[in-house]
């Protein structure tokens, strides 16, 4: 575009088309700014799970987003030299090993489990070399993972000293993990006979789930190539997630089906506070599914963890102690291990613009759906494809967690707050602004503008503010007298949010707020028709610090939320409050109407909402989707209109009328008899068609969408800091040493307002030292090394990690560089030869110069040699002057010490 003025004459035939182009482009910017909803008309998703197919499908723009990381690092290399494709880069996808816990005998088959017992389960940490998983197999797309903590989120920064060691002390070895197994298996009752396990007369098999789409095939035959070494047999049975998926997750553990199994998992958002990592992954607390209720942690761990899961903590440091004791235990439990965390790169054509979150790429950001567009126009059809779809049965309720199933189904909902996905923390979607209350000393910080933070001495909980539900008598019970929290959230929502429209035509009302509080207590109370066992463990841990909730304001709607648990950051206390009871459900969107009818199914004993009680019943998940469900879905619908029910009516029903009642499930009729299902929720696309044999799902703009396309049009890209260790000095025991660095973005200095901290790791085969680098300006930072600490330094080469985390993104940025550290001797040998060569080149420049000049020759040798005596004589007393200098100074520090 540059010389446009010039006029040459393609510049001129260029400048006649452009022209000519002028009113349709003038049409397309009035098309931007009249349209609601999604910026194109159609999202057709499809399984594709050939990755070199589907780099194919996109070069020839036969589909333009693959909503899967890339696996393959030649097929990486192939989108980097398309010019017609792009990619972007995810941070928190990871692999590990899942481990059955029960034994040490499986009660249905008498089968010996080695597995149930922590300390085998701890072995197999020092077995699989993750160096090796990381370069050979993932070729280089991955880094080695050993903890629950995510080495992309800003908590292992936290603790990178501890995790540091945690890396050291598990490092593979072999020999190591055969002594502990070998211990083990012997206590067990089992015989190590010519190389292989025995027990009760029979080898030790292990039924291993291997997962095949991806690189976990070949890190699970590794895996069982590692266990035969042990002395194992190893069956190995190859599987997809939905052929997996019965076995591990919704089977009962204790059948004895399998014993191990490949786990994958994507983080949906930046994570800032990763403590409940340990509840999810080690606890019953994490899942209502069979294996995670098999789950019996050790009692010291699970009071952490507990903790954690609530922030039943004063301050950081409390905090921190936590977070290190549940990283230490969590080693010992190790009812997972971790293997490797994925950088990964996911492709799409370069004439798509998409919004992408960095830790869950393109399938796990929320934002995805309200932000897809083509480059050059508005409107159209997007084609994306995944490597499965529709895994598990989809209800708001205990529906499918897999990222699969909740891409589609986060499109079809809109929630009140939206993750930032650059640093997890959550923005307005559906609500104006909040207030946030905090006991004086709460460790908790705001960052954005729409939140107001305040601590207070006390907090009390009103006496009308709801605090449960009582199944027997069908009333909501009140906050008993003397209340207290260590939180309130003041929740300020849209004025106009119950003009909403639901897909089927339905408009939101207080109703689905009130709804969605009773279910989430009528679901762990045992006098209840839907009580689900399963759920109890979550629910007790939301009990626990649950303390009320309070309607200031109908509508407007203004709601309390009062609290024991305090995030770090003041926005996730707005997102529980605001999410709590809010249509936007963990697992979908939920309308209180299409609830109701799969309530009134599992009331009636015929479906069950969770994967735990329709196997506990031998009756179907809830699918709001597609399979059997749909059919008993519809008879209840019916029923519902023929009752006018209303569920839980002595409250619910004063807030609709039994005529609002049948209109609703007459608007869901309608959208039943033309979808063919039962998922109706408020967000930018709906469902429009589902096939479950072919794997396609239909998505189309819902163009009673409230907002303009533009409005999430600002999440363009992410700027993660680029740090650099400009300069590695000699560092000499007992003495100050300077490391430089440069923190830049795209080649331009990084803001120092927007970094949060720099935090240097000093590592030595004598220990480890932290601290913090100091700006110097213009993206300039320094890594100051103390006297006391470079004395305490071994001589020879030790590392320096540096870890910089950004107030602007929620993933760390690091670099290394490794420094040579001198003795005291060996400090002033070098200070000497140093100032000797110095002297000794400025001489000879010295000596060439006078030898130039006219006169004697012997006159100026005999100068020379003079200067050279002299110099020598400097030397010494140069020499003399840095010994009783340093000397002073190791006295100093002696003494000090």
């Amino acid at each position: 575009m540059k010389n446009m003025l010039g006029c040459s004459r393609s510049v001129c035939v260029f400048l006649t088309a452009f022209l000519l182009l002028l009113p349709a482009l003038a049409l397309n910017v009035a098309a931007q700014a009249q349209q609601t909803g999604p910026w194109v008309d159609e999202v057709v998703f499809f399984v594709e799970q050939d990755q070199a197919k589907a780099i194919d499908m996109l070069l020839k723009n036969e589909m333009q987003v693959y909503f899967r990381d890339l696996r393959d690092p030649e097929l990486f290399k192939r989108v980097r030299q398309s010019p017609e494709l792009t990619y972007i880069m995810s941070y928190g996808l990871y692999y590990e090993l899942t481990f059955n816990p029960v034994g040490p005998e499986f009660p249905a088959t008498g089968k010996l489990n080695p597995f149930s017992v922590p300390r085998i389960r701890e072995a197999i940490n020092y077995l699989v070399d993750r160096n090796y998983i990381a370069s050979e197999i993932m070729g280089g797309l991955g880094v080695p993972r050993y903890t629950a903590l995510a080495p992309s989120f800003p908590d292992y920064g936290r603790y990178a000293d501890l995790l540091r060691g945690i890396e050291r002390e598990y490092a593979y070895n072999f020999d190591k993990a055969r002594a502990i197994v070998g211990e083990e298996m012997t206590k067990l009752g089992a015989q190590l006979r010519d190389g292989k396990w025995h027990y009760k007369g029979e080898p030790v098999t292990l039924i291993f789930l291997i997962r095949v789409e991806d690189q976990r095939r070949q890190i699970g035959d590794y895996v069982a190539s590692q266990l035969e070494k042990l002395g194992f047999t190893v069956d190995r049975q190859y599987k997809t997630s939905r052929e997996a998926s019965p076995i591990w997750i919704r089977g009962n553990p204790a059948d004895g089906k399998w014993h191990l199994y490949t786990g994958g998992w994507i983080t949906t958002l930046v994570s800032r506070d990763e403590g409940d990592n340990f509840g999810f992954f080690y606890t019953p607390r994490g899942q209502p599914v069979p294996l995670w209720q098999a789950y019996k942690p050790d009692p010291e761990f699970d009071r952490v963890v507990a903790k954690l899961w609530n922030r039943e903590y004063k301050s950081i440091e409390e905090r921190n102690e936590l977070m290190k004791r549940a990283i230490t235990l969590s080693m010992k439990d190790s009812v997972r291990v971790w293997l490797i965390h994925q950088t990964a790169p996911w492709p799409a054509r370069k004439d798509i613009q998409i919004t992408y979150d960095l830790a869950a790429g393109y399938s796990g950001a929320r934002l995805w759906p309200y932000t897809l567009k083509y480059v050059d126009k508005v409107g159209g059809s997007v084609k994306i494809a995944s490597s499965d779809l529709l895994v598990e049965p989809v209800n708001p309720v205990a529906g499918s967690n897999w990222v699969y199933d909740s891409m589609v189904y986060r499109a079809t909902s809109d929630p009140a707050v939206i993750p930032d996905p650059y640093t997890g923390l959550y923005l307005p979607q559906r609500i104006k602004r909040a207030e946030v209350y905090a006991l004086v000393g709460t460790p908790m910080t705001a960052t954005l503008d729409y939140v107001d933070l305040r601590f207070v001495p006390e907090i009390k909980v009103p006496e009308d503010a709801w605090y449960g539900w009582d199944a027997e008598k069908q009333e909501i019970t009140y906050a008993p007298p003397g209340t207290t929290a260590k939180t309130k959230t003041v929740v300020y929502f849209e004025d106009d949010l119950f003009k909403r429209k639901f897909h089927d035509g339905s408009t939101m009302s207080l109703a689905d707020i009130v709804f969605s509080y009773i279910l989430t207590f009528d679901r762990a109370d045992p006098k209840s028709p839907v009580y689900d066992e399963s759920y109890v463990p979550t629910f007790e841990e939301f009990r626990a610090t649950f303390k009320g909730f309070k309607i200031v304001s109908k509508d407007p709607l203004i709601i309390e939320y009062y609290s024991d648990v305090a995030f770090l950051d003041a926005e996730w206390n707005v997102n529980a409050a605001a999410s709590a009871f809010f249509t936007d459900y963990t697992y979908g969107p939920g309308p209180w109407h299409t609830v109701a009818v799969a309530w009134l199914a599992e009331a009636n004993g015929e479906l069950a909402f969770s994967a735990d009680k329709a196997d506990q019943l031998k009756v179907e998940w809830t699918s709001f989707m597609a399979g059997p469900s749909i059919d008993i879905l519809k008879k209840y619908l019916n029923t519902a209109i023929q009752q006018g029910f209303i569920p839980y009516e002595e409250v619910l029903g004063q807030y609709l009328t039994r005529q609002e009642a049948v209109q609703r499930y007459n608007n869901l009729k309608n959208w039943v008899d033309a979808k063919g299902h039962f998922l109706v929720g408020n967000g930018p696309f709906y469902l429009d068609r589902v096939d479950p044999t072919a794997k396609i799902v239909v998505l189309k703009a819902f163009r009673e969408f409230p907002d303009p396309p533009t409005k999430w049009a600002g999440f363009a890209e992410p700027m993660i800091p680029e740090v650099k260790v400009v300069a590695t000095p000699t560092v000499e025991t007992g003495f100050p040493a300077e490391v430089p660095l440069t923190i830049t973005f795209k080649g331009k200095p990084y803001p120092d307002e927007d970094i949060a901290y720099v935090k240097y790791i000093l590592t030595s085969p004598v220990g480890t030292s932290v601290g913090f680098a100091e700006p110097v300006g213009g993206g300039n930072w320094r890594v100051v090394l103390k006297p006391e600490e470079t004395y305490k330094l071994p001589t020879g080469a030790v590392n320096l990690e540096v870890i910089t985390v950004s107030k602007r993104v929620g993933v760390p940025a690091a670099a290394t560089a490794t420094l040579n550290v001198l003795s005291f001797k060996e400090g002033i040998l070098s200070e000497v030869a140093k100032a000797r060569a110095d002297l000794e080149a400025k001489i000879s420049g010295l000596d060439s110069r006078l030898r130039s000049l006219s006169g004697s020759v012997d006159k100026v040798t005999s100068g020379v040699e003079g200067l050279q005596g002299t110099v020598n004589l400097m030397l010494g007393l140069a020499v003399l002057a840095i010994v009783l200098s340093l000397a002073g100074i190791a006295l100093s520090l002696t003494r000090k010490k």
